[in-house]
């Protein structure tokens, strides 16, 4: 994403512009709820998609406080790099135009709001079905402003840590780091910490409803397109080249993992192309705005081959990270990190991009453990037995989705 200081100036089309494309991100976190909730049992679908209403609900209060100013603002002294300060807090400044013609905060930030809902949305799939929905939701407040502010500080605000403005020099388009390889590997995290589902691996159910998984999935690559399409935050070309790329990465990897399914199992899966088109959208993301269509195409195809294998391989660990957050979030987005520098500057800039994943991961396993233990000190992590028997949606919310025979 283009530093707020980069911004070139083109009035009120730009601030148009990003408002769109925000209000097509906004769409992917309802997209990502429905696209989990089919995975889950019939039981456990309210609780599914509540998780990330959850999200959308406490973070867009937490981000008009004070979120927006401490990742973007100017931080102060020795901590500058690393967490912006309060001079922003409240969004104030929603009218002040972040540079001579460009946006307005209020249209960045709104913008910006949409990745900070949808990235502990995503961790959500790790822990489906056992995890308790109020530690689930004191959860995502200390992680949005503890793991996700700062990181997002240090890729994209100017004098960040991490990255293009007076920083280390790593780049990331639309959120390759702070979005899909922290949330993929905060997953893998809360998935050890919660614990398994009660009879996991053996007594694991095929998803409920395939639908919601297809239609879900083709929800969020409409919004992938405001998400990548808007992260330069110019109405102009580079937003046509993002949204090209972001739509060819994502149809080659559906169609890979049509090929994949169709030479394992003898035909393609509905679930199969939908987890391929996610793949190949998460692995562009970085990369959107720097490569060619054709560079974009072999990001997906290669995302769709490297996470298939994933997917096979992590039958064999213990982990049960349900809905695949880490091989699918956290492994592409590592890919597409990887890759923008391999196609975009080299050797030299791969390195720096290993270098930035490095400290990502660093920085999100060890912040997210201490999250959730400190989150344990105040309520169970997860519910009882007899409510993981029972099912989420009436023990937590006290309704079902469906009739009994539907629960399976």
């Amino acid at each position: 994403m283009l530093t707020l200081a980069a911004v070139p100036s083109v009035g009120s089309a730009n601030n148009g512009f990003v408002l769109i494309s925000a209000a097509l991100v906004l769409l992917m976190t309802p997209a990502l709820a429905l696209f989990y909730a089919g995975f889950v049992r019939g039981r456990n679908v309210l609780n599914t998609l509540m998780m990330s209403f959850g999200s959308l609900a406490l973070v867009s209060v937490v981000w008009v406080v004070a979120g927006y100013s401490l990742a973007f603002s100017p931080g102060h002294g020795p901590l500058a790099p690393f967490i912006g300060g309060l001079g922003w807090a409240g969004l104030g400044n929603w009218s002040v135009p972040v540079s001579d013609g460009g946006p307005g905060h209020g249209a960045v930030a709104l913008f910006q709001l949409t990745f900070a809902v949808i990235t502990p949305a995503l961790i959500s799939g790790a822990v489906v079905e056992r995890m308790a929905f109020r530690a689930w939701m004191l959860f995502v407040l200390l992680w949005s402003l503890v793991i996700y502010v700062p990181l997002a500080h240090m890729i994209w605000a100017p004098g960040g840590f991490l990255g293009t403005s007076g920083g280390l020099g790593a780049l990331d388009f639309a959120g390759g780091y702070p979005v899909e390889m922290a949330s993929g590997l905060a997953a893998a995290v809360a998935a050890m910490v919660v614990g398994p589902r009660r009879g996991h691996p053996a007594q694991i159910a095929p998803p409920h409803n395939v639908p919601f998984i297809v239609l879900g999935a083709g929800l969020l690559w409409f919004g992938w397109l405001g998400f990548n399409g808007g992260s330069g935050l110019v109405a102009g070309n580079l937003a046509s080249l993002a949204c090209l790329t972001t739509n060819s990465a994502g149809a080659a990897a559906a169609l890979v993992w049509m090929l994949i399914d169709t030479h394992q199992r003898g035909k393609p899966t509905a679930v199969g192309v939908a987890t391929g088109a996610v793949a190949g959208l998460v692995a562009i993301t970085p990369a959107a705005g720097f490569v060619s269509p054709m560079q974009a195409l072999a990001i997906g195809a290669i995302a769709a081959l490297v996470c298939s294998q994933a997917l096979q391989l992590k039958g064999r660990l213990r982990l049960d990270d349900s809905l695949d957050v880490l091989p699918i979030h956290g492994l592409a987005g590592l890919l597409g990190v990887l890759l923008t520098g391999a196609m975009h500057g080299g050797a030299g800039q791969l390195w720096i991009q290993l270098q930035a994943a490095a400290f990502t991961a660093l920085w999100v396993v060890v912040g997210t453990y201490a999250v959730l233990r400190l989150v344990a000190l105040v309520e169970p992590l997860r519910v009882r037995p007899d409510e993981e028997r029972q099912g989420l949606d009436v023990n937590a919310h006290g309704e079902e989705a469906y009739n009994d025979e539907f629960t399976g």
